[in-house]
């Protein structure tokens, strides 16, 4: 069954993809069970319900026209229990064997050939403790997408046989006269914004010489952070702001740390972070391709004060939310998704090794509603979501907010940083002190 074209901006993650820079999101998710766990029962609990999501039977295809075009197609040889594998860990040789083994798996890119997600169960965790890993490539969707996916392969979600795509609503009619008005403000409406945009990212621009720049390199290692979500809730409380800019002002002093840990100088300097935004309508289909524009926040990392820090980064995404999503040089995915598909098939991976002259890296947040949710009886306790590196990016950060605890899932480059627990713990300090001083 032919399904939906891919937009511009699902066609320029397929062609970001590279052996050295893949192209997918993922998750770690771990789950406390009260007995044993019987692998074989779970993959196929996870195959026949992932074979139940429509998205997830689909590949790309390329079309003829438009030029650089693709459109998701059914694969004929789909079979889900292709893409669900098993893994049991041993702690013998490793201190902390998940995350060991899941930076060895979120470095193997997917085979874009076929449909654009993997899942591992993995077993032999210590504590009763099991964990799915789950990789979807990012032309298949964003972040909220992902949840939704997600969410399909968790116990108690309620799906038909086959979900069938949504009818489309047939608008009442118009006269000629109108539809052409309507057309041509829209137009104009988005020629004028795009060339705002276009115009943002020529000032936003410079030199590529951050310290947290990266050769390429195909080597990933993961770090995983919770923090209880009660303590950034009481600095929040006492500074004013969102749980967000709390956590931005964390990672910015712990991105102070670990730089002055490696030999940098922090003083005075900020490191810009790309912040994705979905612009997902509530009603939109959760499974759709991206949905996506951005901020652009210049972290303070020359800033010692943990409370400064959160002033400053309060003030900047104050001012982020006041232009919106569809302004300014961090709308760049917008501006990705009115280019023509062809452009991008000739110059998107060309130009995104030029990520570094507009940010330094990129933090991400997952959305993750509050409900227990459980796979095979099991209880889920721990979500990690990780953001794919951008070209020469030696940091990926991604955060979910579940139930009582702050997620942060650490992506580096291995090449650049051999040593994510120093980052890791760099996040601990700096929220120590966040909360010390509020």
């Amino acid at each position: 069954m032919a399904g939906s074209p891919l937009s511009a901006l699902d066609v320029a993650f397929l062609c970001l993809e590279s052996e050295n820079s893949p192209m997918h999101m993922g998750a770690v998710v771990t789950f406390t069970a009260r007995g044993p766990v019987d692998p074989a029962a779970l993959t196929a609990v996870l195959a026949e319900r992932a074979a139940r999501l429509p998205k997830l039977r689909q590949r790309a295809r390329a079309e003829l026209f438009p030029p650089g075009s693709a459109s998701w197609a059914d694969d004929p040889g789909f079979d889900a229990a292709d893409h669900v594998h098993h893994a049991t860990l041993s702690s013998l040789y490793e201190p902390d064997p998940l995350a060991a083994y899941a930076s060895r798996w979120i470095a193997e890119p997917l085979d874009t050939s076929r449909p654009l997600w993997h899942l591992t169960l993995v077993t032999g965790l210590p504590d009763g403790k099991f964990a799915l890993l789950l990789k979807l490539h990012h032309a298949l969707t964003d972040g909220a997408g992902a949840y939704a996916v997600a969410a399909g392969l968790l116990d108690g979600v309620k799906l038909p046989e086959r979900i069938s795509a949504p009818t489309p609503r047939i608008p009442a009619p118009r006269s000629t006269l109108d539809t052409v008005k309507g057309a041509l403000g829209t137009v104009w409406g988005q020629a004028n914004e795009t060339a705002g945009i276009a115009s943002s990212l020529v000032r936003a621009a410079r030199p590529p010489l951050s310290p947290v720049s990266a050769p390429q390199s195909a080597e990933r290692r993961l770090g995983f952070v919770r923090l209880p979500l009660s303590e950034l809730r009481r600095v929040r409380k006492a500074h004013g702001g969102t749980t967000n800019d709390v956590v931005l002002a964390v990672l910015s002093g712990a991105l102070r740390e670990w730089l002055v840990n490696r030999g940098h100088r922090a003083d005075g300097r900020t490191l810009r972070a790309l912040i994705p935004v979905s612009v997902r309508g509530r009603a939109g289909d959760q499974l759709g391709g991206n949905k996506l524009s951005g901020y652009l926040c210049d972290l303070p990392v020359g800033e010692d004060d943990p409370v400064e820090r959160l002033r400053v980064v309060r003030r900047a995404m104050t001012r982020n939310k006041a232009a919106g999503p569809s302004r300014g040089a961090g709308a760049l995915p917008l501006l990705a998704g009115r280019v023509p598909p062809l452009l991008h098939r000739l110059g998107t991976r060309t130009a995104g090794l030029a990520a570094p002259m507009l940010f330094d890296l990129v933090i991400t947040t997952v959305p993750v509603p509050p409900a227990r949710l459980s796979l095979g009886g099991a209880r889920l306790a721990e979500v990690y979501p990780f953001v794919p590196l951008a070209p020469r990016h030696a940091v990926g950060i991604a955060v979910a907010t579940y139930r009582d605890s702050v997620h942060i899932g650490l992506q580096v480059n291995g090449e650049a940083v051999p040593d994510v627990g120093s980052l890791r713990d760099a996040v601990l300090k700096s929220a120590a002190r966040l909360v010390d001083a509020s």
